[in-house]
């Protein structure tokens, strides 16, 4: 996406003739990146939450609260993608003119990154809770990171 960006720049204030297709280019490689960055926080724990509710309800309570969490994120994930992959279906005629690419390949992402969501937050519902009522790190990069060795 850099590269495509970059140039856009370099034609439009060196060239004086901006590529028609790289702005296209640049929003269709964003929407595939922020929607599997999405399913990568689903699956890492990395989106945002409320620690203060772990903290008032102790670590069982955290530990449901987490689980019941995860059931919500697993269907609205399936929403995405069920939606998604209809929305896919809609626009699978349009074309993006500047590329000449179906518009489904925008949408693509939709019902892709939704089912990771899904699986995703099903994996981490089965996922042990620690004591501190937060779910281990899954590729265990904390311990990486904290260990000098």
């Amino acid at each position: 996406m850099t590269a495509v960006v970059g140039w856009q720049v370099f034609g439009r204030f060196i060239l004086d003739n901006s590529p028609s297709w790289t702005e296209q280019t640049a929003l269709l490689l964003m929407i595939w990146y922020v929607l599997f960055a999405a399913a990568a926080g689903v699956r890492e724990g990395f989106h945002i939450r409320i620690a203060l509710l772990d903290d008032l309800l102790g670590a069982r309570g955290a530990a449901i609260l987490h689980r019941v969490i995860n059931v919500l994120v697993a269907l609205m994930g399936l929403a995405i993608a069920v939606y998604g992959a209809q929305l896919l279906w809609t626009v699978r005629d349009h074309v993006i003119p500047s590329l000449g690419l179906s518009r489904w390949v925008a949408y693509a992402p939709l019902p892709i990154s939704g089912l990771l969501m899904a699986v995703f937050a099903v994996e981490n519902m089965f996922r042990p809770v620690t004591d501190d009522g937060l779910e281990p790190d899954p590729l265990g990069s904390a311990d990486m990171a904290g260990s000098a060795d």
